[in-house]
């Protein structure tokens, strides 16, 4: 990794590729606002999840929980637990920004899935925070307006399980997991994790069997971990 100053056409190729991502991944927002209201929450409550969270497995984990009729505690631990990853992210950004102080701070807020994968593949430092910021706070700017007008749409409609939006929770956080389930381990995984989760269902509180259902993959990993370890490159 390197300092070098970055090239215009590099620099505004970095920024088109970053608002691009940014806009497609934040109007997703407005299904995660019209979901949540229809889970129960408040306008104001599902704004200040997608401004303070910010993380959008984790919220529609939350809320998928709430609407189930589970323990707001148990709906933050599945949230929590999905939202580990981006510590892994944090290890591999750390040096590749090289952000001190404050400016640490504020880059951990916007440190998602995307922003991190439009900064790794950069050569230079410049590069990479340039595509980390872009597509960070593009996102987050977008995700929050979008999470508002979803919300004031779902909240006007009146009750939304009428038109059967108390059901869009479930089929937007299968569309989350969708895309990765690839490879025949995960697809085993998933499977053996909803196995868990529905025998659970009659026997414990509403949200424990999504918590069950992750203690599956987080067990399947490490009990994979050397063999992951051998076949990679």
């Amino acid at each position: 990794m390197t300092d070098a100053p970055l090239d215009p056409r590099e620099r505004s190729s970095i920024i088109r590729d970053s608002l691009g991502v940014g806009v497609a991944t934040g109007a997703y927002g407005v299904g995660f606002g019209a979901v949540s209201v229809a889970s129960g929450l408040s306008v104001a409550q599902t704004c200040a999840l997608s401004f303070l969270v910010f993380t959008g497995a984790s919220q529609f984990a939350l809320v998928g929980v709430i609407a189930a009729g589970g323990a707001p505690i148990s709906g933050a631990l599945t949230a929590m637990l999905l939202g580990t990853r981006n510590t892994l992210y944090g290890l591999r950004l750390a040096p590749l920004l090289a952000w001190r102080g404050w400016r640490r701070v504020l880059g951990a807020h916007v440190l998602i899935d995307e922003s991190t994968a439009m900064s790794v593949t950069r050569d230079t430092t410049a590069a990479a925070r340039l595509g980390f910021l872009t597509t960070g706070v593009s996102i987050f700017v977008l995700w929050n307006l979008a999470t508002l007008a979803g919300a004031v749409a779902g909240n006007a409609i009146g009750d939304p399980r009428t038109y059967g939006l108390d059901a869009a929770v479930g089929a937007a956080f299968l569309a989350l997991l969708w895309p990765r389930l690839k490879g025949r381990r995960n697809q085993l995984i998933a499977a053996a994790a909803a196995v868990v989760a529905l025998a659970t269902v009659p026997l414990v509180p509403a949200g424990v069997p999504v918590l069950a259902a992750a203690a599956v993959a987080l067990l399947a990993g490490v009990l994979t971990k050397d063999e992951l370890q051998e076949s990679a490159p």
